[in-house]
């Protein structure tokens, strides 16, 4: 994949997160490159895979 971004001005004041997921970036300003990695340290048999616990964004 290849994206090319044209930076303009750029004026942020407030920022509100709520909720993230487990593979989550948040940047604000310029990034030359983004490389992701990933590590895995718990024993498989730990991993208990089952329903999300739901998001309920607070109002």
């Amino acid at each position: 994949m290849e994206l090319n971004v044209i930076n303009r001005e750029l004026h942020v004041e407030n920022i509100e997160i709520i909720g993230i997921a487990s593979s989550s970036l948040f940047i604000i300003g310029d990034a030359e490159s983004i490389q992701q990695a990933s590590t895995f340290d718990t024993p498989a048999e730990s991993l208990i895979i089952g329903p999300f616990v739901p998001f309920v964004p607070r109002g």
